[in-house]
């Protein structure tokens, strides 16, 4: 991916996500996020909110789904994606050009808050199931969390009963 502009957004949501298809059968979450930064005002010796910088998100199939089924407005998340640029024709007929973050991974900041995580099954078989060690089941398809392997009783790594294991 050379050439990509990759940045990570820590901000508020503005609205709950936007699902939809699109003709070819793609699912896509649309949303916003407002960035406002916080700086200390040395003359008033307090601090004070900057400009807001509100950036319109895209986020694709199975990662789509899940926004849509856990974010919500207000909400303060930190989404790290590829900044992509493209023309299109506004209903006035004048050229236009829309910068978006095209989002890769998104999830809550816990800065402020707390989160239930919940794995979920892979509905095209991929994901991180399979060969790769820990980490999440993506996809939204089966709502039911990936059954989860036991650890040898002499494991000193294993979760201890009733305790999730990441």
């Amino acid at each position: 991916m050379a050439g990509e502009t990759v940045i990570t957004v820590v901000g508020n949501l503005t609205a709950d996500p936007e699902m939809r298809t699109t003709r070819n059968g793609s699912t896509v979450a649309n949303f916003s996020i407002a960035a406002t930064p916080r700086v200390f005002d040395k003359q008033s010796n307090q601090w004070v909110d900057g400009d807001a910088l509100f950036l319109r998100c895209s986020a694709w199939r199975d990662l789509a789904s899940h926004c849509a089924q856990t974010l919500r407005k207000g909400m303060r998340v930190i989404a790290q994606g590829r900044l992509q640029q493209r023309p299109y024709q506004a209903q006035d007929g004048s050229n236009r050009t829309v910068v978006e973050l095209q989002v890769d991974e998104i999830g809550p900041s816990l800065k402020y808050a707390t989160a239930q995580v919940q794995r979920q099954q892979h509905g095209n078989g991929g994901g991180f199931q399979g060969n790769n060690a820990g980490g999440f089941a993506g996809g939204a398809r089966d709502q039911q969390p990936q059954q989860q392997a036991q650890a040898p009783a002499d494991d000193p790594w294993g979760a201890p009963a009733g305790e999730p294991d990441f």
